[in-house]
């Protein structure tokens, strides 16, 4: 039997190395499904429930293994509802191939069913790469050139294969004047700046006296060289969010995230350095970043548009973090005076502290705080962790302690609801012998994570590590927009959009054959993780938490103080559980009779 484009894909794909492929299928890409179920298993198909979250799954993928992330999905409708999981490995510098199907090549142009202009449509979210085939010659290099440009730039790229064309014998391109002659293979260059570059970059950090650093996801492959140089400074660290897994949270000099999601140590660290070594990050909230013209600034990126963009440096360098950091290394001088680090120790010993008062205040019924509190001390070795956009994403980016070994992340530049599950299956099938915990939202399970669960249920018994956990806060409200509206707008709580239906999360996922745990009060939270931690398959752990707690960022501008006391004057129909508990804490030196 001769081999048809289809065929053709599928080797080629194999032969870079693909191993995996995300996707759904439909009758316009499905002489590529042919070809993957004659190729005896080469590459693994995994079936999504939708084409979002099979894109979702290729972004991760590549997330966790830093390989090359693939989804497929068929024409028209399955090729459009890829977009939104395939701005996600764009936004957040990911190497992902689309591979989708087209209506017949003669009938393009004619307003047929399922049509739509893919290459035009792609052509923002794929701009490194999208190219529609016309030829069976033209298939070599469309491949190869999408998955080496994918890989090379971390970039997004694309690929529309006509039906027909799917079908039509493969032949490679004649020897002939207007062909292309592709070959597959790529390596990661060594990329460090030159050595008059690196000498002006240790002038400036030599000079600091306070200098703080923020790692990011470019650095997630540097944690030891990030901590030689930290330690040669004398330096502090935050951390973007995408980069929580660069440094373990037991180091004493490490402030943990920043930003809205960020902790006071961190806020206080950008504040009163008079340096910053910014290394992998593209954190983009400038206004948690020193105050222009207040400190010298070094930054390490290997994107040469995300130089200079938050803060202006003085010393920019395109480069790889840990290979950058190993040179520039021996041309640091160490700090003698350990007092900068010393007030740092001081202020991450107070904010645990606070956490954990905060974490175990009264709350209607259960803190969301807590969940996370009582999780992380139970954290397995080696866990991937994932969280969706939200109020969940407060509680992860700021009580999980991050230990060596472990990995996470979540939608970070397009910050998109729905994320979380995805992610999980996706690290699953990564690293099948890790094992899984996902934070989500009610919103975001109801939006489309409860569907993928049937995933799970489809696939989990083939996993090493049967640990596969999605716990999900069940607060019947869409909350971190709810606490944007009061205190970012000064709007009370908007009952009609914000609040959802309460469904019972835990039961759903024992009808499809998973365990089910649901949590009601706060001293059964401990042993619900334990519980989810010791079963013999995948859990979904359903939290009833308040949603009257509330995801504040660390330091609470007087604006927005007189935001929230607007909403309050305006009459919040939670009035009574926003100024309760847990707010009465955060916001204590602002409410009347309140106290610092």
């Amino acid at each position: 039997m001769s081999q048809t484009v289809g065929d053709f894909v599928v080797e080629r794909l194999h032969a870079w190395g693909v191993k995996r492929i995300f996707g759904y299928p439909g009758d316009g890409i499905n002489g590529v499904f042919g070809a993957l179920n004659r190729a005896d298993g080469k590459i693994e198909f995994i079936q999504a429930r939708h084409e979002e979250m099979a894109a979702f799954m290729a972004s991760a993928y590549a997330k966790f293994t830093g390989q090359l992330g693939v989804c497929i999905a068929t024409s028209g409708p399955g090729a459009s509802h890829l977009l939104t999981g395939l701005y996600d490995a764009r936004l957040d510098h990911q190497p992902v191939l689309a591979i989708t199907g087209q209506q017949s090549r003669s009938a393009l142009g004619g307003h047929y069913q399922q049509e739509l202009d893919l290459a035009a449509m792609f052509k923002d979210v794929a701009g490194a790469f999208v190219q529609q085939a016309s030829s069976p010659a033209q298939v070599r290099h469309l491949v190869d050139r999408a998955v080496r440009i994918a890989l090379g730039e971390r970039r997004v790229t694309a690929i529309i294969l006509p039906n027909d064309l799917q079908e039509v014998t493969y032949h490679d391109p004649p020897r002939q004047h207007g062909t292309v002659h592709s070959g597959i293979g790529y390596s990661d260059p060594k990329v460090v700046p030159y050595d008059i570059d690196l000498s002006r970059a240790a002038e400036v950090l030599n000079a600091g006296e306070r200098v703080a650093m923020l790692v990011g996801a470019g650095a997630l492959n540097a944690t030891d060289e990030v901590i030689a140089v930290s330690d040669r400074l004398g330096a502090g660290a935050a951390k973007a969010l995408l980069g929580k897994a660069v440094l373990p949270d037991d180091l004493p000099w490490v402030t943990g995230s920043i930003g809205l999601l960020g902790t006071e140590p961190s806020y206080k660290l950008m504040t009163e350095c008079d340096t910053l070594l910014m290394i992998g990050s593209g954190f983009p909230y400038s206004e948690f970043l020193p105050e222009e013209g207040k400190a010298r600034g070094v930054q390490i990126d290997l994107k040469p548009d995300m130089l200079s963009l938050r803060y202006p440096m003085e010393v920019n360098l395109v480069g790889d973090a840990a290979e950058t950091l190993r040179v520039l290394l021996p041309m640091l001088q160490r700090k003698s005076d350990g007092a900068w680090r010393k007030e740092i120790a001081a202020n991450l010993k107070a904010w645990w502290k606070t956490l954990e008062d905060r974490a175990l205040a009264n709350a209607n019924p259960v803190n969301p705080q807590r969940v996370t509190w009582e999780l992380s001390p139970r954290l397995p070795d080696r866990v991937i962790l994932t969280s969706d956009s939200g109020s969940c994403a407060n509680w992860y980016a700021r009580d999980i302690k991050i230990r060596r070994g472990m990995m996470a992340s979540l939608s970070g530049g397009l910050a998109s609801m729905g994320a979380a599950v995805p992610y999980a299956i996706a690290a699953k099938f990564a690293h099948p012998d890790r094992p899984v915990i996902a934070l989500v939202g009610d919103g975001a399970m109801q939006m489309n994570n409860m569907a993928e669960l049937i995933t799970v249920a489809k696939y989990w018994q083939k996993w090493e590590d049967h640990r596969w956990i999605v716990c999900v806060f069940n607060n019947e409200d869409l909350n971190q927009v709810t606490w944007e509206q009061r205190v970012m707008q000064g709007d009370p709580k908007f009952d009609a959009s914000q609040q959802i239906p309460n469904v019972p999360y835990h039961r759903f996922a024992e009808l499809i054959g998973l365990k089910g745990i649901y949590v009601d009060r706060p001293d059964a939270v401990g042993p619900a993780w334990e519980a989810a931690l010791a079963a013999d398959r995948p859990v979904v752990l359903e939290v009833k938490t308040d949603p009257e707690v509330p995801p504040l960022p660390s330091h609470i501008t007087l604006q927005q103080a007189k935001n929230l006391t607007e909403t309050l004057i305006k009459g919040d129909p939670r009035e009574s559980g926003v100024i309760a508990g847990t707010a009465r804490q955060v916001l204590s030196a602002i409410l009347p009779g309140g106290k610092d």
